[in-house]
């Protein structure tokens, strides 16, 4: 049964979901980066690398990157584990995959990279000390089915970590809500041309689960010590949690 989910503010099939993901992700790759820039005034370079920080990660780790498009964060986690250690740049978009893998290698980064659903990963269990996903998990359509995954493939000890767009502190939300369905369109049509993906971009982060209903996700799905860090009131949250 193809259940119904939500692109945005719309009911779709989760067939649905999945392929018109695929085709916001198809037509911003060559731009991502410099959207992020623009969009974030850099500062998403910021919550990366505070999050590889606060993964504690070691010489020697072995580091699952999930969604990890263009390949900022696999490159963080490759300077923390050196190369005793590895980094698997993971993302379901072929597009947003070969863009990271190319960006990567001509930064002198021979990280392997592997195209696959973060629903369903093709590892062992217990496969790996640290399993991160940034700015990744609102487009999943079961993200309980995924956090459960990430649990699965984490060795006891592990620790995933879940940078994502948030709910900010009430106050700042009209001129957060003013600048998400004004400014972040208008940026996608002028510099990505595409001012639709961008548009469900800002409805995207209001309809994933808030830091306390994304805390409870993860403890049903297995983890344990969930601790929530907001960044910039709330813009963004990073979640952390082991597997023992």
């Amino acid at each position: 049964m193809n259940e119904s989910t939500h692109f945005g503010y719309q009911q779709v099939s989760a067939d649905e979901k999945r392929r018109r993901v695929r085709g916001v992700f198809d037509s911003v790759a060559t731009r991502y980066d410099v959207m992020n820039d623009l969009m974030s005034a850099g500062l998403h370079r910021w919550w990366k690398r505070f999050t590889v920080t606060a993964s504690g990660a070691r010489k020697g780790m072995r580091v699952l990157d999930l969604a990890g498009g263009t390949g900022d964060m696999a490159r963080l986690f490759a300077d923390a584990v050196g190369p005793e250690g590895s980094v698997l740049l993971t993302d379901i978009n072929g597009s947003m995959l070969a863009c990271g893998r190319d960006k990567l290698l001509d930064n002198g980064y021979a990280i392997d990279a592997v195209q696959c659903d973060a629903e369903r990963l093709p590892f062992p269990d217990r496969s790996f000390d640290r399993v991160s996903i940034a700015f990744g998990l609102r487009n999943v359509t079961h993200k309980e089915v995924a956090l459960a995954e990430m649990a699965r493939v984490l060795r006891p000890g592990g620790m995933v970590l879940v940078l994502e767009f948030s709910q900010i502190w009430e106050p700042l939300r009209p001129a957060y809500d003013w600048y998400s369905f004004n400014v972040l369109p208008a940026l996608g049509r002028a510099v990505a041309r595409d001012a639709e993906s961008y548009r469900y971009l800002a409805e995207s982060i209001r309809m994933h689960p808030d830091q306390d209903t994304l805390k409870t996700m993860m403890e049903q799905a297995g983890f344990d010590g969930v601790e929530v860090t907001n960044l910039l009131a709330g813009v963004v949250a990073l979640h952390r949690a082991f597997v023992y």
